[in-house]
C-alpha cells in the first residue's frame, strides 16, 4: 500500500490501494448476498456456516491489510515525530480486535 503518512486524521490512499480495498469489500458484499440467498433457499446449516467462516476470514484479512498499512505509515510517521499518543491508539485497536 502507499507510504504516505496521515494528515489531520485523514489518509490519502493511492488509486491502486483504493481499488484493492474496494475489490475486497465488493467480494465480501457478494459473499454476504450469497449467504442471504442460502438462508432464503433453506440451505443446510453446515454449508451456511462454511460460507460465514469464509466471510470472517476475508474480513480479517482486509482488517489486517489496513492495520499493517496504518502501522507502517501513520504510526511510524507519528513515532518518528515523537507523537507517543499513537501507541495508545494502537493498544486501543488491539484491545478492540481481541474482544
Amino acid at each position: 500500500m502507499t507510504e504516505k503518512c496521515c494528515d489531520k486524521r485523514k489518509y490519502p490512499r493511492g488509486q491502486k490501494d483504493v481499488d484493492l480495498i474496494n475489490k475486497r469489500i465488493n467480494r465480501l458484499i457478494g459473499q454476504m448476498e450469497g449467504i442471504k440467498k442460502m438462508i432464503n433457499n433453506d440451505t443446510y446449516c453446515n454449508e451456511v456456516l462454511i460460507e460465514l467462516a469464509a466471510v470472517e476470514k476475508a474480513l480479517k484479512n482486509l482488517t489486517n491489510l489496513i492495520l499493517e498499512d496504518h502501522l507502517y505509515s501513520c504510526i511510524a510517521s507519528d513515532l518518528e515525530e515523537g507523537k507517543i499518543n499513537s501507541v495508545e491508539e494502537i493498544i486501543s485497536l488491539f484491545k478492540r480486535f481481541n474482544k
